[in-house]
Formats: structure tokens, sequence, C-alpha cells
């Protein structure tokens, strides 16, 4: 089990390097699709940035129907028969496009 810190400070929010740091996964789950993803937490971080799950909920999206408001998502520690069965999703490379757009006058 990872180690904890002895004190954690009140207030302070849990985000994703701390997650990654406990040894935490993060599911994605789609309730319309019934679709459920699992990340690592850093890999979200790079995509995202450093903020908390609960953001984490607002910002995603449903890959299948596109929907927000159907995306529920969690932090937690994968154990045993769970840990070996998980699919994760993982980032391959993050693509910046660029395009020219052009206008008639």
């Amino acid at each position: 089990m990872p180690e904890q810190p002895e004190k954690w400070p009140r207030g302070a929010p849990w985000t994703l390097t701390h997650a990654h740091d406990a040894g935490q996964v993060a599911s994605i789950r789609c309730a319309q699709c019934n679709v459920t993803r699992y990340y690592k937490p850093l890999e979200l971080r790079e995509v995202i940035g450093n903020i908390t799950i609960d953001e984490v909920r607002n910002k995603a999206r449903c890959q299948t129907c596109g929907s927000r408001e159907w995306v529920s998502a969690q932090l937690f520690h994968a154990t045993g028969e769970q840990a070996h069965a998980i699919r994760f999703r993982r980032l391959v490379e993050i693509r910046w496009e660029k395009r020219v757009i052009w206008r008639d006058e």
C-alpha cells in the first residue's frame, strides 16, 4: 500500500499528481453508453492539467456519444484481480494541428 501523508493539510485539493503518487487509478464512465474507461492519473494530467477529479468530471466528454451530462469520474485503488483485469487507455501522442482558413473578399 502506498504511503499516505501523515497529516494532509485541511482544504488542500487532491489532484491527479497526488492520485498518481498514491497509486490510484482514474475511472471515467458514460452512463448513457454504459462504457467505462480506465486511465493513469499522470497521463490525464498531461492532457487536461493537474486538477481534481471533480474538475475532470466537468471537462470529460464521452468519445462515443459526445455527452458531458452522463459522464462520471472517480479515483480508486485497484486491488487484486481487478488490478490485472483493467485495460488502461494509454496516451500515445498529443498532436497540435495547424489549419489554414481562407476568406474571399
